[in-house]
């Protein structure tokens, strides 16, 4: 018999009085257009109650050091699980957590060597760069120290008497002629052509005595090298009592370098000498995870065989969800949202819990079509468990797999907030709602594509995985840069193109900030015009007409509302009694615009604040927003309440009012229902059309349709990557051999909005 999840008269946010019936231990995944409601249901409603009645479970010592989480505005919401997030919010941690820490991985490994590790440096502490047993003394952990690189002080191609030896910020003749003078350096000899121990006598030798001639005296020298001798005199002292001179010239060179000592490695010197085999446990580390699974698999015997067991399982759940580009010493703080998701994921994947209620937020986020197959079949194996898997989705083949769907609009913002279908996979298709109709249809294959008006050259480009790649970017046409997750897009446009045109308007898939003090206005910029328009209006000034400076209610200081901290006991919000939620002292409210108050105007949506303005400046921002499908949103609504798609877009719209000729867009289907991918379109055609360069990188199918020039990556991640293997218009992308978008291209799948 089914049980269900049972939520009556849910009315977070924009849900309209909603009732729903959610079979548990099936997969439910809900649709919808961006800011239709979906997250407010499964989030704001769900989620959220299922934590708080966890937390509930706790001592009032233990819960206030727990999250504090609201009670959803609903009548009732019955039969809830224990909830699992798995969110897009990127994985921080900074430097001491990695691939490995955070999955745990690390930790099996550091158990395999203490066991297995000659010679023997201790127990699994003694691997750990977060410990004081394991990590390295010089740089505690971190792997690198903030030093100098030799490279910016040396001419290779030069003698020592031709000048090799070049520091900027050394005036006196003397510091740089020592080497020379030392006798330890033929210096006639390129210093390319320097051994090993000659160059570390350069650059690091310390406390050798020489005599050397000066002014015709001689005397005697201890001898520091370059890098000791800069080091000594500016690193390991406090730059700040040096003279602002001899700062503003040394600090340029002084930036994070991998440490002297571990080489990067983050561990103490027993620790690298331990090994299995020809291996220490930096240099698995280090490897690629589909490369490293053969290798743990090789050990064999007693000892090790549940360790290996267990170690291989771990990383082959890594494999499978399509992160076996990845290395376990990567630091998390550099994933994207998509694979910080993923890794999440594999987290949850060993745990023997069962009846537990996973939530996903667009877990297709970042896949290529390739992999989506391996997403479904870890949402099918959590639901074989026993669990209950909800999902916030746009992508048609993850549409596919759900046992119960449930489509929230019809619209967003306002005109969204009730379930308009709730059924199979087969149902939505004849339903008559906008998933509905969607879903069986695509974008065609762009055949009239544009000519480009020049280049803009890529040349010798190995950032990351990328190999020794040359190309060139047609200008004043719209370029898709594709290829499966791991293969080198980013590296190659963010890390390469973008510092090589800083021009470039970038929209990156960097978060939204999401104050309760931010809203539409303040994000586009156009409430500093608004401002403006009212100080000019009533001589006063501007201040005055910004609830985060002067014109802030004083009881609340503009926030509009007012918080009672009652201890151990969920904190209650009310409103301001002063300014009744308006955020504005009174004598600001009457101040007024042809009879609008700052108030009234920061409650009209984009459409009609459009209709209210005529200042070329505002109206040419909220064209901006109502051009991305935010018409409907209104220009005070806090950031905190917008949906993922929402962010995206309002992103976008405040760099699209912005003047650049290169627009680079970073997966900016991210968090679009299909029925917005042609408003998407418009909106890059048009900046074509006026003589831009739009780069995109992307998964989409569609979007990749309406290009004018692909560039394809591949053929795999990693170091399987890094390669280009086509150039050229949709058409002929199709046909291309090797690529895996082109043959996904051909087979009319479509990966849909992340």
């Amino acid at each position: 018999m089914t049980e269900y999840i049972e939520i009556r008269g849910a009315r977070e946010n924009n849900l309209k009085d909603v009732s729903l019936r959610i079979p548990k231990r099936m997969i439910t995944i809900f649709t919808g257009v961006s800011g239709s409601g979906k997250s407010s249901i499964v989030f704001d409603t769900i989620a959220t109650e299922a934590q708080r009645q966890l937390h509930e479970n706790f001592s009032l010592f233990i819960r206030s050091f727990l999250p504090r989480y609201p009670k959803p505005e609903a009548d009732s919401i019955e039969n809830l699980s224990m909830a699992v997030i798995v969110d897009q919010k990127r994985l921080g941690g900074g430097s001491h957590s990695t691939v490995g820490t955070i999955t745990d991985i690390y930790g099996v490994m550091r158990l395999l060597f203490s066991r297995l590790g000659q010679p023997h440096a201790g127990y699994s502490n003694a691997f750990s760069f977060n410990e004081p047993q394991g990590m390295c003394p010089e740089c505690q952990g971190l792997g690198k120290k903030v030093g100098v690189a030799a490279d910016d002080f040396l001419d290779l191609s030069k003698t020592l008497n031709e000048g090799a030896v070049q520091v900027p910020f050394w005036s006196a003749n003397w510091e740089l002629g020592m080497y020379k003078a030392s006798g330890f350096f033929d210096n006639d000899k390129k210093l390319k052509n320097f051994t090993k121990d000659e160059m570390d006598l350069l650059l690091y030798g310390k406390d050798r005595k020489f005599k050397a001639k000066f002014g015709g005296n001689t005397i005697n020298l201890t001898y520091a090298g370059i890098i000791e001798k800069i080091e000594r005199s500016y690193v390991r002292r406090d730059i700040k009592t040096l003279s602002e001179r001899t700062r503003k010239a040394v600090e340029p060179y002084l930036k994070p370098r991998p440490c002297p000592l571990c080489k990067g490695a983050r561990l103490s010197q027993a620790a690298l000498a331990s090994r299995i085999g020809k291996w220490n446990i930096a240099e698995l580390a280090a490897m690629e995870i589909d490369d490293l699974i053969p290798v743990v698999r090789a050990n064999k015997g007693a000892v090790a065989a549940p360790v290996v067991r267990a170690l291989v399982e771990r990383l082959e759940h890594m494999s499978d969800i399509g992160l076996g580009y990845l290395s376990l010493d990567r630091e998390t703080d550099t994933l994207s949202g998509g694979e910080s998701q993923r890794v999440k994921m594999v987290k949850h994947l060993g745990s023997s819990l069962v009846d537990v209620m996973y939530v996903f937020d667009e877990p297709s986020v970042g896949l290529h079509p390739r992999d989506v197959h391996r997403l479904n079949e870890l949402l099918g194996k959590l639901r074989d468990k026993g669990n209950t898997v909800l999902v916030v989705e746009h992508d048609r083949d993850v549409i596919a797999v759900a046992d119960h769907i449930v489509d929230v609009g019809p619209g967003a913002g306002s005109a969204g907030g009730t379930v308009v279908f709730e059924g199979d996979y087969a149902g939505l298709l004849e339903s008559d709602t906008i998933t509905g109709r969607h879903l069986s249809s695509q974008l065609p294959v762009k055949d009239s594509v544009r000519t480009p008006k020049g280049n803009l050259a890529i040349r010798h480009a190995k950032a990351n995985n990328l190999r020794d790649v040359s190309l060139d970017v047609p200008a004043g046409v719209l370029t898709v840069v594709t290829g499966v997750a791991g293969s080198g897009k980013s590296s190659l446009i963010n890390d390469v193109f973008v510092p090589q045109h800083p021009d470039a308007v970038v929209v990156d898939q960097s978060p939204v900030g999401t104050s309760t003090r931010s809203n539409p206005a303040t994000y586009t910029g156009v409430m500093d015009d608004v401002r403006k328009a009212f100080a000019a209006a009533n001589k006063v000034d501007a201040g005055l007409f910004s609830f985060n400076s002067k014109g802030a209610c004083e009881t609340c200081n503009g926030s509009g509302v007012l918080y009672t901290d009652l201890a151990f006991l969920d904190g209650v919000k009310l409103p301001c009694d002063t300014c009744q939620g308006r955020r504005f002292k009174d004598e600001v409210l009457a101040y007024r615009v042809d009879g609008k108050s700052i108030t009234d105007v920061l409650a009209l949506t984009v459409t009609q604040a459009l209709e209210f303005f005529t200042q070329k400046e505002i109206v040419r921002k909220l064209e901006a927003m109502r051009d991305v499908g935010l018409g409907y949103l209104t220009l005070g609504q806090p950031l905190s309440t917008l949906s993922g798609g929402e962010c995206q877009r309002i992103k976008l719209a405040s760099e699209l009012h912005k003047k650049g000729n290169v627009y680079v867009l970073d997966e900016p289907t991210t968090g679009l229902h299909m029925s917005d991918l042609t408003q998407l379109m418009t909106i890059i055609d048009r900046l074509v059309d006026a003589g831009n360069t739009v780069i995109a990188i992307e998964h989409n199918l569609d979007v990749i349709r309406r290009a004018d020039h692909v560039i394809d990556l591949g053929p795999e991640g990693g170091s399987k990557g890094g390669r280009v293997i086509f150039e050229g218009t949709p058409r002929q992308l199709m046909d291309a051999p090797g690529s895996l978008t082109g043959e996904h291209l051909a087979r009319g799948r479509s990966l849909a909005a992340v």
